[in-house]
């Protein structure tokens, strides 16, 4: 039996790192923990939910501040999945960040949001629908509720 806080912690940071460079399977995390019964399904979702969504604001913020680095090989992003990211961000605005949640796609277009400068607040409040929409989807399948 796992504690509920060493659940909450392991689904945040999967959640986290899920949604930052590192490579990280937040949903294999999330659907145990409903199997397990263990923890309420909603807390999971605001768990999940928070650590997908604070990795996006990582993203954000170094788009925003290190533009100047992006030739560097350390940078979180491939120029190729940039240049993607970028042309599906002009051509589709601030709702591309709808799809923050699609692998391959949605870190690269947090990251092309900041180095837009998208407005925070309103980075914060797409991503967050677009997160929270993903982990209930999930959550649903889970449970047989779709």
């Amino acid at each position: 039996m796992i504690t509920a806080f060493a659940a909450y912690t392991a689904l945040f940071l999967a959640a986290f790192l899920a949604a930052t460079i590192v490579p990280a399977q937040s949903e294999a995390v999330m659907v145990g923990l409903i199997l397990a019964k263990e923890q309420p399904v909603v807390l999971l979702l605001l768990v999940a939910t928070g650590g997908n969504v604070l990795g996006s604001v990582v993203n954000w913020l170094l788009g925003r501040f290190i533009e100047h680095f992006r030739d560097r090989p350390w940078f979180p992003v491939s120029e190729q999945k940039l240049a993607r990211a970028e042309a599906w961000y002009r051509r589709f605005g601030i709702w591309s960040l709808l799809l923050s949640w699609v692998p391959v796609i949605g870190d690269p277009l947090t990251v092309v949001a900041g180095l837009l400068r998208t407005p925070f607040a309103t980075f914060l409040i797409l991503v967050t629908i677009a997160k929270a929409g993903r982990y209930a989807v999930l959550a649903a399948l889970t449970l047989g509720l779709m």
